[in-house]
């Protein structure tokens, strides 16, 4: 009885496919599932590919809104290299790879979070700090390195003053040996102090694009 009826089960199931197609099409899924994710996968790739394409919402810059940030950043580093000549015999300068940074943050997205007085200042301390410690206890080397970086990362997202180019700092302290002599007066000097002028260079370069259009 019991071998009869699970014969019959089975041979009911069997007929199924072939005498009910609407049901073919509720349990195609179920059968191959990669059907289903077929189209999620496309969209992820279209997704990721976008992410590699201009911004297709923003319009073309004109030639001033090129012009003026370029002129800020020649003049940013013409200003601190002249510094530069006046500090050399101190074996310090003042023109660092992270105030280059700080320039494009500044005068090409002036209206970004990073460029924000608050991040850059807290950032650039913060940072700079973190370094001088990181040397101080775990001295030169990968640990030093890789400590102060993380650091520098969580300091910023935690007083909410993400400024990347500060992110350098620790780096450049840590592997710049003309900068060991400062201790602790490298949170002031040369990032802080850089900040200082390049906030007047970009005074005058927004000042220049809202005003003085071609």
């Amino acid at each position: 009885m019991t071998a009869f009826s699970s014969s019959s089960y089975t041979s009911s199931l069997v007929r199924i496919p072939h005498d009910n197609k609407h049901a073919i099409g509720l349990r195609l899924p179920s059968i191959d599932p990669c059907i289903r994710r077929r189209p999620v996968s496309g969209v992820k790739a279209a997704v990721n590919w976008d992410a590699w394409k201009p911004d297709q919402g923003s319009k073309a810059p004109s030639l001033s809104d090129v012009i003026w940030p370029s002129a800020g950043a020649f003049a940013a580093m013409a200003v601190l290299g002249k510094m530069d000549q006046s500090l050399a015999r101190k074996g310090v300068s003042m023109t660092i790879a992270p105030l280059g940074a700080v320039c494009a943050v500044l005068f090409a997205t002036p209206s970004t979070p990073g460029a924000r007085k608050y991040n850059m200042f807290m950032a650039q301390m913060g940072c700079a700090a973190i370094g001088v410690v990181a040397f101080s206890v775990l001295g030169p080397g990968w640990l030093a390195r890789s400590t102060a970086l993380s650091a520098s990362i969580a300091f910023m997202i935690y007083f909410r003053a993400v400024h990347p180019p500060a992110a350098s700092l620790p780096l450049l302290f840590i592997d710049g040996a003309k900068f060991h002599q400062l201790k602790y007066w490298y949170v002031l000097f040369p990032g802080a102090a850089g900040c200082l002028l390049l906030c007047l260079i970009q005074e005058v370069v927004c000042y220049l694009k809202d005003n003085v259009k071609f």
